[in-house]
């Protein structure tokens, strides 16, 4: 599982890291005038001049499932001005990521929310300062109780960075909760995963148990209770206001693919 873990992380630059490289080189020119959604027997295609839209690395069709994410797709393309800023494109990178990496590694991003889950942000908590062992039992403890309630799992969270394994039975419940989700749907969660730090907020999204609001600040408590002692720093509020960006993009897609 980790092999193919690594091999998805490979594929994962050559469509959604790509445009973290892109800063040091030019950027492409934009060639192409009109951008349109095109509907299909497979699902819906981005079109360029009439062209179809492919990923930058295997040249693979771009076909998705949900018109919502095609519209928002087509919208960064045709918000492209002189040039094509892939950093300014989050939700291509996201099904570019996605469809270069392929099918067999959908297993494995299931896997890699799993692995959060029994390991996760929520589960380890501070000793002190009193404030923030309070906000941290406020906010993480409610998301706690529903996932409990919903799927009928026990926690264990403990003080400290020590691992405390969960129970079996709470694992397995939780990559229950996953079942049905396909490529595009786990490549989001494994971004909201990444980006929070915890893959049980990513399972409480996908069940509308949590808002993404909620996620977010959960997933922010530590570095709120710092904010709070020390003041904000403006490069690390940039840096999460570009994280935000991404995030909102996965929960768009997964929130599309739920209504479908």
């Amino acid at each position: 599982m980790r092999d193919q873990l690594e091999e998805a992380h490979k594929h994962r630059d050559d469509g959604y890291g790509r445009a973290q490289h892109l800063n040091q080189v030019e950027l492409p020119k934009r060639f192409y005038t009109e951008v349109d959604v095109a509907r299909g027997e497979d699902g819906y295609s981005i079109t360029l001049d009439g062209r179809q839209l492919k990923t930058p690395g295997k040249k693979i069709a771009v076909v998705l499932p949900v018109l919502g994410v095609a519209q928002a797709m087509a919208k960064e393309w045709a918000a492209q001005d002189k040039v094509i800023d892939p950093a300014t494109m989050p939700m291509t990178r996201l099904i570019n990521s996605a469809l270069e990496s392929g099918e067999k590694t959908a297993p494995a991003f299931r896997a890699e929310v799993g692995k959060f889950a029994g390991n996760d942000l929520l589960l380890y908590r501070a000793d002190s300062p009193h404030e923030l062992v309070e906000e941290q039992e406020r906010v993480w403890d409610g998301v706690l109780v529903k996932l409990a309630r919903k799927f009928d799992v026990a926690f264990q969270p403990t003080v400290g960075i020590i691992h405390q394994p969960q129970p079996v039975s709470t694992l397995e419940k939780l990559d229950a909760a996953l079942d049905g989700q396909g490529l595009l749907s786990l490549t989001a969660l494994v971004s909201i995963t990444g980006l929070t730090g915890s893959g049980l907020l990513a399972i409480a999204l996908l069940h509308q148990l949590v808002t993404p609001d909620e996620v977010w600040t959960a997933a922010h408590v530590d570095e709120d209770h710092q904010i709070r002692l020390w003041g904000e720093d403006e490069e690390a509020s940039e840096r999460r206001a570009k994280r935000r960006i991404e995030f909102d993009t996965a929960v768009s897609v997964v929130d599309a693919l739920n209504r479908t």
